[in-house]
């Protein structure tokens, strides 16, 4: 019996071949693949600028900084993510204020205005696992108070909302780690309209270089570059993306009519919404009998991967505990959530092995 792993890179000869050309072009930092890159997330999230990086996290950090961001200020966030969302606003020295969440696992638009203080610089939602935040309610949040509204989108490349595309929204980020819809191995990007945002990011992610003026920097910079060798994989990757999302749509698609969403319930999708599954997500709650590590070892037996993605809200990790935040709903979440594979490498047969193994185990607890 193969066993079916809950990530797969989908990563080939083309990708193969693009590394060996920059390897020997002897270009291996800033060059023409980076700059091809660059066009291509531009052209594909609708914004004006991207500007590429070493990491999502450093692309959120470079962004929050060219809003002037630092101490004394607060960022809103959400406590249901990978931890780099609130380690990048730290990093600034700003005052991380953690709102709970709504059904969607997505940072909840009410909870997020009774947040709102003198003091608030930013609000940072996070489209989870690929599923676009409602950011019709947030822009109009940050709108009224004047706050800007930066989208960490580093799990949804490609996702739209009432059919546009990310970019028409805001600044977001994007990483393009090694799991990733689209990988680099490695990296992650700002894409922006604002021409004072990704000059900023574009000039400190390279030491603060002087354009046109060799070893000449104009402030204290950081090395937050993406390599040749990284950018040629990413423009393959490209090339590749609408494929990819295809499959996890269909995927996912095969799981929502197929699996009982009685014992594993979704988070909501809006029908506006086009989600791209960076991970295909369900919840064992208490009402199904079932407990989440007995679905997990039961998976594994029947060579199933699965994964939680994340066990542990933010508000309860060690470095974020003193801000004694309260978001029960988050917390919750973080401790009934399973991510099922989902990746273009999942066949039609793979499919059918988890939802038969699934509707076992919602038989047996019934």
């Amino acid at each position: 019996m193969t066993y079916i792993p809950v990530a797969a890179m989908q990563l080939g000869p083309d990708e193969e071949a693009a590394v060996l050309e920059v390897l020997r072009s002897g270009r291996l930092a800033q060059g023409p693949q980076v700059e091809a890159f660059e066009d291509g997330l531009a052209s594909l999230t609708g914004s004006r600028f991207a500007v590429a990086t070493s990491s999502g996290t450093a692309a959120l950090f470079l962004t929050l900084k060219s809003l002037g961001i630092g101490p004394g200020d607060e960022v809103i966030t959400t406590p249901m993510t990978f931890i780099a969302t609130a380690n990048s606003i730290a990093h600034t020295g700003a005052t991380i204020v953690f709102a709970d969440i709504d059904d969607s696992l997505n940072l909840s638009p009410a909870m997020v205005e009774t947040l709102i203080t003198g003091r608030t610089r930013a609000i940072v939602p996070v489209h989870l696992h690929g599923n676009p935040c409602d950011m019709s309610a947030l822009r109009a949040l940050g709108e009224r108070h004047g706050i800007p509204v930066i989208q960490d989108a580093c799990q949804a490349i490609g996702a739209t909302i009432d059919g546009r595309s990310l970019g028409t929204f805001g600044t977001q980020v994007y990483s393009f780690y090694a799991t990733k819809n689209l990988t680099c191995g490695e990296g992650g990007a700002v894409l922006t309209d604002d021409d004072e945002v990704a000059r900023y990011c574009r000039s400190i992610r390279h030491q603060a270089y002087v354009p046109g003026k060799p070893y000449l920097h104009d402030a204290v910079g950081h090395n937050f570059r993406l390599t040749e060798l990284q950018a040629a994989i990413g423009n393959v990757q490209l090339t590749k993306l609408d494929a990819i999302t295809t499959a996890r749509r269909e995927n996912a698609a095969y799981f929502d009519r197929h699996i009982d969403d009685r014992s594993f319930v979704r988070p909501v999708v809006r029908p506006t919404d086009r989600h791209v599954y960076h991970q295909y997500i369900v919840r064992v709650t208490e009402s199904s009998g079932l407990g989440r590590d007995d679905v997990r070892d039961a998976l594994h037996e029947a060579g199933i991967g699965s994964a939680v993605h994340y066990p542990v809200a933010i508000t309860q990790q060690p470095p974020y505990r003193s801000l004694e935040a309260s978001c029960p709903l988050a917390e919750a979440a973080a401790d009934d959530m399973i991510s099922l594979p989902v990746h273009p490498g999942v066949t039609a047969a793979d499919r059918e092995r988890i939802v038969d193994a699934l509707a076992g185990l919602a038989q047996a607890a019934a």
